[in-house]
């Protein structure tokens, strides 16, 4: 099924509407704004890791606001439990019955706050919610409501208890970024606007649900060319075999990438898919999906870098000779 012109001006006059929705409360870094929102609508989640105090937490909670839906913020911390993620069985004496009483994780937007600071076993309560859409508890399938995204943030600075997430775990974030220190300009706004400490709060819901849910189904209707597809599994390929790279980017890495940028056209206004849909996606989709190998991150060579190498090597279908 392809998409009309007219659904694509649709669908990127409302993503723009929604980019400058969020701009209020996260001044000057829009293309991270607008990464988010098209991991939102690539129905995915999202990993936001920097230095503290650069706005990841004010992004996640800006980003659920401006949905008309439930959200939700778990604090991670080292005596989090898995069951107080994803909710417990508890029995009614009254009913004679056990009644399940749901988590925070049942929200359509939830912000996993400092998510390396929970021990492995709570950190893998998401890897079932994030992969299906659904949770397991006593043997009992719940789902989740859609849209359903996960918002983690966690600061590389701090090593002290904290715990590093395992690479099942990274697979399953659609993106990977950082906001960074805002420039001159958008410092000084943001100090003449220091009253104002509750920056989320000028965020105004604008987006139902439902329309989200539409939104979704017709980013993945955006048609892609077998040359685009092609390209995308060079890159992963690419990955697989590069002498700096212990262990390259999986399968759901590379349908990861294909989802993107799907949904990155059609913000745009495109009901198709060009090459350099697929290069601006290609750091933040892969480069935390591959394992650098260990002398070569020594010398300050990071994942970001290597994807970057590997766009210059593998030329996009346009460059090709015939």
């Amino acid at each position: 099924m392809s998409i009309t012109q007219e659904q694509a001006s649709w669908f990127a006059d409302a993503f723009e509407r929604l980019v400058q929705n969020v701009d209020q409360a996260i001044l000057g870094k829009q293309r991270v704004i607008r990464l988010a929102l098209a991991t939102l609508f690539s129905q995915g989640h999202m990993l936001l890791e920097d230095y503290p105090g650069t706005g990841k937490t004010v992004l996640a909670k800006s980003l659920a606001r401006t949905l008309d839906g439930s959200n939700s913020r778990i604090q991670f911390t080292p005596d989090l439990l898995p069951s107080d993620v994803t909710g417990i069985t508890i029995y009614d004496q009254q009913k004679g019955a056990f009644e399940f009483h749901p988590g925070p994780i049942f929200s359509s937007v939830v912000l996993a706050d400092e998510i390396n600071r929970a021990s492995p076993k709570t950190q893998s309560a998401l890897l079932e919610v994030m992969e299906e859409g659904c949770v397991t508890v006593d043997g009992e399938r719940h789902e989740v409501p859609k849209p359903f995204m996960v918002i983690a943030t966690q600061n590389p600075v701090e090593q002290a208890g904290t715990y590093k997430l395992p690479e099942a775990q990274l697979d399953r974030f659609l993106m990977k970024t950082s906001l960074g220190y805002p420039d001159h300009q958008t410092t000084v706004k943001l100090l003449m606007e220091a009253a104002n400490r509750q920056r989320a709060e000028l965020v105004e819901p604008i987006l139902r649900t439902e329309n989200v849910v539409a939104m979704q189904e017709l980013a993945s209707n955006v048609h892609v060319d077998a040359s685009i597809m092609e390209y995308i599994a060079q890159l992963v390929q690419a990955t697989r075999t590069d002498r700096d790279i212990a262990l390259g980017v999986s399968t759901r890495g590379a349908l990861a990438l294909a989802r993107a940028a799907k949904t990155w056209a059609i913000s745009q206004g495109r009901g198709f898919v060009i090459p350099d849909d697929v290069r601006d996606l290609a750091v933040p989709v892969l480069a935390h999906r591959i394992i650098v190998d260990p002398e070569v991150e020594f010398n300050g060579t990071s994942g970001e870098d290597i994807i970057g190498r590997i766009l210059l090597d593998v030329a996009p279908p346009q460059y090709r000779a015939e």
